[in-house]
């Protein structure tokens, strides 16, 4: 398989050079100006800067977000959406309110001079934390007039030669180069799927999420399996734990103690997710937290943050109490302990949450139906 990809990738880039050119206004321009009427919107900084190293020219915006977690709202600019975003991702990820408001006016304004660009790059990937933030900005160029800048997508999921495909991070600048170019014009109708997609993750109704994954997206390839694994973060009819909790007391139980290497295996295994340390240390901290734990951290005085590590924390250990034990048979967690979180538009809480994620039917039902 991966020999079979390598020779797609080189078979790709020949046809590029035999097929004619359709616009030799366009080509001229670009190779004169070298690519420098370009931009560039990637979705980290790994993947920035390696960018910069010869990869492409022109300019390079990172979206720095993490629509994933945290309440995301449809127009995120507004003043008392971004308000109540930002004050959930200080207290839950320690982002400091005011360093996260600052960022996104300034990566907004950058955007909004698109139109000084012949082209628009946007280099995602295949996982969650990318997802929502492709949907986003389809959902926002749907909305404008594009005038005479083209837009295009770069998207994958896998590279050959790469065995578990995490994110476009891993690529080392002569990887990426492969990718230059590859890139494909955006339609109408992954614009519109775009946006369908982010105004149903950002409503409060997750049932339209749900009903819109089980049509046709294949406009966007990696939509179902992002969002549908979305989706299995809500309470489970089991026992009330997402699909993050439920595997990380699963694997403290089999005998992983060490919060790192939690957080690689489980990283592994929920790859689609894209999810950040921090995401996880928060994850790992409720179950840590309150007057029910679920597990107990020893040898640590705290999580690491956004602000730096903590350096005991390499050392320490996880352990499961007996109500987390009890837990994992089935006895409900958040008749107990009740529950306060968002899933994108999704605002959850109290000990009796309308919507539950059922493992075994794959899909979202209302308690009590």
């Amino acid at each position: 398989m991966t020999t079979l990809k390598k020779r797609l990738f080189d078979a790709r880039r020949k046809l590029r050079g035999t097929l004619p050119v359709a616009d030799f206004a366009h080509v001229f321009k670009h190779l004169h100006e070298g690519g420098k009427r370009m931009l560039h919107i990637v979705n980290g900084d790994t993947v920035a800067e390696t960018l910069k190293q010869g990869v492409v020219q022109g300019d390079i915006l990172v979206w720095r977000e993490v629509y994933s977690e945290g309440p995301v709202f449809l127009e995120p600019a507004e003043s008392e959406s971004r308000a109540v975003r930002a004050g959930y991702l200080e207290k839950d990820m320690g982002i400091p309110a005011d360093e996260y408001i600052r960022n996104c006016e300034e990566q907004e304004q950058k955007l909004a001079g698109f139109r000084q660009y012949d082209e628009i790059v946007l280099w995602f990937e295949h996982d969650l934390f990318d997802q929502t933030m492709l949907s986003y900005l389809l959902h926002w160029f749907g909305r404008q007039s594009l005038g005479g800048t083209k837009l295009n997508l770069l998207c994958i999921g896998d590279y050959p030669g790469v065995g578990l495909f995490r994110g476009l991070g891993q690529l080392t600048a002569s990887q990426l180069k492969t990718l230059s170019g590859t890139w494909h014009h955006i339609g109408a109708e992954e614009l519109k799927l775009g946006s369908r997609v982010w105004e149903a993750y950002t409503s409060p109704d997750p049932m339209k999420l749900q009903q819109l994954l089980e049509e046709d997206t294949s406009a966007l390839p990696f939509v179902r399996e992002a969002f549908e694994l979305h989706l299995s973060r809500y309470p489970s009819v089991y026992n009330g734990l997402g699909i993050v909790e439920q595997m990380t007391l699963e694997k403290v139980n089999e005998g992983i103690h060490s919060p790192l290497d939690l957080f690689r295996q489980i990283g592994d295994r929920l790859h689609g997710l894209g999810m950040g340390d921090l995401q996880y240390w928060d994850a790992l901290r409720s179950l840590c937290q309150g007057p029910s734990p679920l597990l107990t951290l020893e040898g640590a005085e705290a999580f690491p943050g956004y602000a730096g590590p903590s350096p005991s924390f390499r050392d320490s250990k996880v352990q499961i109490t007996e109500w987390g034990a009890r837990v994992l048979r089935g006895e409900d967690y958040l008749e107990r302990c009740g529950i306060d979180r968002w899933y994108g538009g999704v605002h959850l809480s109290g000990d009796r949450p309308v919507w539950r994620w059922d493992q075994d039917r794959r899909k979202l039902v209302k308690c009590g139906e």
